[in-house]
């Protein structure tokens, strides 16, 4: 079982100037030796990496982008394999309602219990109703990581009106619900914390430079 507390997204896509393996598995040192309970990292080799640098728990996806599909968290049971390969402790995959580009949600659930029956699955949502449904699949975690990410839920983020898309989850699912998604400050850290999250999931406010630096540029600029 996930520790509650803090987890930090460990990642880089291929486009971006920190993707490294071993960058990303310092990253996870640097994470870890800041009060990280746990990381969540992209790839079978990131993955790798990072834990034999820091003994925390990892949740797992790999991103790959697939025609016809707008699923690319954890998307088949291909990256499925891939996951349970770099013996991460939990399997995260998006459970949005878009079209999949192969097995079923059901299914990738299904397969998972099977092949790997000490992995624990979390659910990426984006609404309620995934929420809910991912719940009645046995999910381990129920995260808000797609909030704002499906083409239905464009414009909405995980604090609007004072956070009531993750207290209308917690309230409605019995999986343990981690909140993730735009959680920039320390102070939202506290808010989503102190509404009783398990734990919670933040990536580009610590681990992404780039974007960071973007943010303070933007201040100045608006």
């Amino acid at each position: 079982m996930l520790p509650q507390g803090l987890i930090v997204s460990c990642q880089a896509l291929e486009d971006e100037p920190l993707h490294s393996s071993f960058i990303m598995s310092k990253m996870a040192l640097a994470a870890y030796e800041g009060g990280a309970v746990g990381i969540r990292a992209n790839s079978k080799e990131d993955i790798i990496a990072i834990k034999k640098e820091v003994n925390l728990p990892v949740i797992g996806i790999v991103k790959r982008n697939y025609a016809h599909s707008d699923v690319f968290i954890t998307a088949t049971s291909k990256e499925v394999d891939e996951l349970i390969d770099s013996n991460c402790e939990v399997i995260a995959l998006d459970a949005t309602k878009q079209r999949r580009p192969q097995e079923t949600l059901q299914e990738l659930v299904s397969y998972i219990r099977h092949n790997a029956p000490n992995v624990e699955i979390m659910a990426d949502v984006s609404t309620l109703e995934e929420a809910q449904y991912a719940d009645t699949l046995g999910f381990d975690y129920i995260g808000t990581t797609l909030r704002g990410y499906t083409s239905y839920t464009k414009g909405h983020i995980l604090y609007e009106n004072n956070f009531q898309f993750l207290k209308d989850v917690l309230t409605h699912v019995n999986a343990k619900v981690i909140a993730e998604g735009n959680v920039v400050t320390p102070e939202m850290f506290k808010q989503v914390t102190n509404l009783n999250v398990h734990c919670t999931v933040v990536g580009g406010a610590i681990t992404r430079p780039k974007e960071i630096t973007k943010r303070f540029i933007e201040a100045i600029e608006k």
